[in-house]
């Protein structure tokens, strides 16, 4: 009866340190920066700054969602946004920024169109139709745009940083 004991005791102890290293297996070290859904934390970032109109929400939390490269959630919040205060060209920024990074040209197209008659002929909007190209491998139209916000505003980082990744290429990608 003892050897019985003591065999059940070293099958239970088995289990439980079988249990042990199966349950260790599914830890994370980065459990601190998850949020829900697998987002990471900062998509649940106090987001109390925003102003007084509601749409200032909507653009608050579209940005952070394309920040983390959540683009298909920053698309549906800056659609919402745009539908709450269509005359915001914060709003329609971001719509069409969001319909670029998931391949939505069409809808991105509808955007700049929208943004054209708001704030065109800036640097802001010839850079982010010429990456809209860029996007598309349309780099002659991307670079054409991109000189046309330097032209705009010579001392525009963002237009330098974008110069300086279409290089010299005219035609193809640069590799």
């Amino acid at each position: 009866m003892v050897g019985f004991q003591k065999r059940s005791q070293i099958g239970w102890l088995a289990l439980a340190l079988t249990a042990t290293v199966a349950l260790a297996g599914c830890q994370s070290a980065a459990l601190d920066d998850v949020a829900a859904f697998g987002d990471s934390a900062n998509t649940l970032k106090d987001d109390s700054d925003v102003a007084f109109y509601k749409n200032d929400e909507l653009i608050v939390k579209g940005k952070l969602q394309f920040q983390e490269k959540n683009y298909g959630k920053s698309y549906a919040i800056y659609k919402r946004a745009v539908a709450v205060f269509p005359e915001d060209p914060a709003a329609w920024l971001g719509f069409a920024a969001s319909a670029d990074m998931i391949a939505r040209f069409d809808t991105a197209d509808v955007a700049y169109k929208q943004l054209a008659k708001m704030i065109g002929n800036t640097p802001v909007y010839y850079n982010n139709l010429g990456y809209s190209h860029l996007l598309r491998g349309n780099l002659p139209n991307a670079r054409r745009y991109f000189l046309k916000a330097y032209e705009l505003d010579p001392t525009n980082e963002t237009t330098a940083r974008n110069l300086e990744l279409m290089k010299n290429s005219v035609k193809f990608a640069q590799r």
